[in-house]
């Protein structure tokens, strides 16, 4: 597709923040050059090569959030903060190759001089609370360091509580008191809490005692679409409450199927249930996913930003969606 003038317009005056990429992972793990433009290296744009800076630009992006990833493999609870450590550590070398073209940000304030500088935003998210190692201080670290957000669960569970899916999974049980702890120091230290992986006992936990707005990074809608990776209009209202965000993500098999069309699906389904200041942007590109043909890297959102004019959505909403949201998030954080 080629992107309408009224389209890249938008992008200009909103700029797009995604909230969930694991581009550093592969950084870490093979020296992936997230200033290099790339083309996603294997059949289907699978698993990874999806996110850089030169396509970032082309797609009419301000910034991403990179997921920091540690594997607790075979139960293993050691090494996971030095992991994420190392990427952060991956994302600082490539910030001393081109500090024109990537820019380390922790603010709303921060993005904006970023990209009036004519430079890409770089955010930082921790995926599970497994990475802390089981001490609260670890946060602490992390949150100097630039981490703006902490996903409490992965695919295990860890000492915050139980996955929605994967090892560990019990759907009866929630937060955890050194889970509520963690919520607690989260947010003392401006660190959001993303609840993408939670199951929903944690995650309605975690919302009721939020004072500050929550976020699901990257996730699908089951009202829109059934699956186990989905949630539910009970969850939607609870983030959107507090203030909160729900990244949408990019991946068929969580949509429901190819193309635009389901991801706008999905959009809609949160602006209908809990209005505009709720839905916002969660590709998780880089992960171990099948992007949407369509949304395979940044270069196609100004397509789905037409999608979303053609499906209806008003103009200054859709700027909601690719920005508006997740700043005032970053603010109110």
């Amino acid at each position: 597709m080629t992107a309408s003038d009224e389209a890249l317009a938008l992008h200009r005056e909103a700029p797009a923040i995604d909230f969930h990429a694991d581009t550093l992972m592969w950084s870490r793990w093979v020296g992936y050059d997230v200033h290099k433009h790339h083309e996603p290296p294997l059949p289907l744009n699978a698993l990874g090569g999806h996110v850089d800076v030169p396509r970032m630009r082309e797609g009419g992006m301000g910034a991403q959030f990179f997921g920091l990833v540690s594997l607790p493999f075979m139960g293993r609870t050691r090494g996971l903060a030095r992991a994420v450590h190392e990427q952060i550590d991956a994302l600082d070398a490539a910030l001393l190759r081109d500090p024109a073209g990537l820019q380390l940000v922790k603010t709303a304030d921060e993005l904006d001089a970023c990209n009036k500088a004519g430079a890409m935003g770089a955010l930082l998210g921790i995926e599970g609370a497994h990475a802390l190692e089981g001490d609260l201080d670890t946060l602490d670290a992390f949150a100097k360091r630039g981490v703006r957000y902490l996903g409490l669960l992965h695919f295990s569970a860890n000492e915050a509580g139980c996955p929605a899916y994967g090892t560990g999974r019990r759907d009866g049980e929630g937060l955890t008191p050194w889970g509520r702890k963690l919520v607690e120091r989260c947010e003392s230290l401006g660190v959001i809490v993303d609840l993408a992986h939670i199951n929903k006992r944690g995650f309605l936990d975690a919302c009721e005692m939020a004072t500050k707005p929550p976020v699901v990074s990257h996730t699908g809608v089951l009202g829109a679409f059934e699956h186990w990776r989905n949630i539910d209009d009970e969850q939607l209202k609870a983030v959107a409450n507090k203030g909160g965000v729900i990244g949408v993500i990019f991946c068929p098999r969580f949509l429901g199927g190819d193309g635009l069309a389901p991801v706008v699906k999905h959009l809609k389904h949160i602006l209908d249930v809990v209005g505009e200041d709720a839905p916002a942007l969660g590709s998780d590109w880089d992960g171990f996913i099948v992007p949407t043909r369509p949304l395979a890297d940044p270069r196609g959102l100004p397509d789905l930003t037409d999608a979303l004019l053609q499906a209806g959505v008003a103009p200054r909403v859709v700027a909601k969606i690719l920005r508006g949201n997740a700043m005032r998030v970053l603010r109110e954080s």
